[in-house]
């Protein structure tokens, strides 16, 4: 059997997208399960659209998620004469032809084609062409353009590693262009030269270019070659179905980087977005994957790219981080502060964080003085704006007597003291945490109320006493 070889292939013309880091990931797995090459082609034949940013994006996209492929990069752009070569051979052989009409005249072609009812196709108008009819368009230097002789009947038929049998009817195929009027190749033809000079072995890519596959087998027998194996992915979409919007996800892949999502959960989740590893395991890391990857247990149902799901695995990640490691990925979203205080904070949320971003939202209340909340948001359910005020003023006598100030104290202390009193843990606990935080959602008062120091919990709890007794008064004045 042939080393396995697959390649990426993307065109630089837009940042790297979580689909197509998806395709690039596949690709990779399959070629290292099977202790393969793993190749990098970009696409750049189409210089009007070609953007140096794009391309960086690729790189550095691909290496943050630990993808790695042999050296070195194969750029199209640098290999117009072998395209050029192989097309003027195919036009020897007869396999293709040049076709000088304009596109005015395609355009009236198709036209009438379609008042006919008819799918638009070339109507192989030149090759029809005598030898001296053909040789004085070239001796004038009429421009052209070369199409691949596409047999009028037939079937192509494609044993795709995803989809199974798909067979092609040849009477539906138009004669593609392969060479452009420029002189450059359209994707198809330096796809399939390129494919063939790097001896892939499988091509993994996407369901949009099913449609071209048809091409791409005729062309591969058109210059006597043999085509690799094809598996085809499904798009993703969203919960509900339909196209993703790029609040769903559809969006470029290192903005997921710099909204604080770790490489290995992006990794993670993405694999599995149409792979079944056939087991209830979930937590794969990168060798793992190559491990277990098999093309067969790929799905041709859409995969749901639900960011819920993103959310779960980053999570699952940031919870086996060392702290330092933490802290040095949470302190971008910060505003300066002592070390000691920043690792406190991030220590406490670590449970808490689904990507490394959401600290910036959860932590405000540490780096503010300033809390602002509605007063009904101190009641514990039923309870009063007087009743409640009354709790927090007791709380805060006992929070004025304590010495040692610590979160296993403090919870030790004012638990005790609610079950001495007979009071409730609501009444207490509720007001208090909303008291430090200003938030429905947060950690415990204990915790929050260590890393803020004594000084500041009593006066956010004064604050919110203060704010009862207003919106009391307000309340019975009315």
């Amino acid at each position: 059997m042939a080393q396995v070889i697959t390649r990426f292939a993307p065109s630089p013309t837009g940042h790297l997208h979580i689909g197509g880091a998806r395709t690039a990931l596949y690709s990779y797995l399959w070629a290292k399960h099977n202790h393969g090459k793993f190749l990098l082609r970009i696409e750049d034949t189409d210089q009007a659209r070609y953007h140096p940013e794009a391309e960086a994006s690729i790189y550095e996209g691909l290496r943050w998620l630990g993808i790695d492929w042999e050296e070195p990069v194969i750029k199209q752009s640098t290999r117009t004469h072998e395209y050029r070569q192989q097309a003027e051979t195919l036009v020897k052989r007869g396999t293709a032809y040049y076709c000088f009409c304009t596109p005015e005249r395609l355009e009236l072609m198709r036209q009438i084609q379609r008042t006919k009812g008819r799918a638009p196709k070339y109507d192989k108008t030149c090759l029809r062409l005598t030898n001296a009819e053909l040789q004085h368009k070239l001796d004038q230097h009429e421009s052209y353009v070369i199409r691949l002789n596409v047999p009028d009947s037939g079937t192509i038929t494609i044993d795709d590693a995803v989809r199974g049998r798909i067979e092609f009817a040849c009477s539906e195929l138009d004669d593609q262009i392969l060479l452009k009027s420029d002189g450059f190749p359209t994707y198809h033809l330096a796809n399939v030269v390129d494919d063939h000079a790097s001896n892939i072995t499988h091509v993994i890519r996407g369901e949009e270019w099913i449609p071209s596959t048809p091409k791409h087998v005729l062309l591969y027998q058109a210059c006597g070659w043999t085509p690799p194996v094809f598996a085809h992915l499904s798009l993703f979409i969203k919960k509900g179905g339909g196209k993703l919007s790029k609040r769903e996800g559809a969006t470029g892949l290192l903005e997921y980087k710099s909204l604080g999502y770790l490489p290995q959960a992006v990794v993670n989740f993405i694999a599995l977005l149409g792979w079944n590893p056939k087991t209830s395991q979930e937590i794969f890391s990168l060798a793992e994957l190559i491990q277990a990857f098999d093309l067969q247990h790929i799905n041709h149902a859409n995969p749901i790219f639900d960011t819920e799901k993103l959310d779960w695995f980053n999570g699952q990640y940031i919870r086996q981080l060392p702290l330092a490691e933490l802290i040095t990925y949470c302190q971008p979203y910060l505003p300066a502060a002592p070390i000691d205080y920043i690792s406190q904070i991030v220590a406490l949320e670590q449970d808490r964080l689904k990507k490394f971003s959401d600290i910036t939202a959860n932590s405000t209340f540490f780096f503010t003085d300033q809390l602002t909340y509605e007063a009904n948001l101190l009641l514990w359910k039923k309870t009063t704006a007087a009743n409640t005020a009354h709790y927090l003023q007791l709380l805060l006598e006992q929070l004025q007597q304590l010495t040692t100030w610590q979160a296993t104290n403090l919870e030790h202390t004012i638990i005790t003291w609610i079950q001495q009193h007979q009071l409730h843990n609501g009444d207490i606990l509720w007001p208090w945490r909303v008291a430090l935080t200003g938030v429905k959602a947060s950690p415990p008062p204990f915790a929050v109320a260590a890393i803020l120091g004594k000084d500041r919990t009593l006066a956010r709890v004064q604050q919110a006493i203060n704010l009862l007794s207003s919106y009391y008064e307000m309340d019975h004045t009315s």
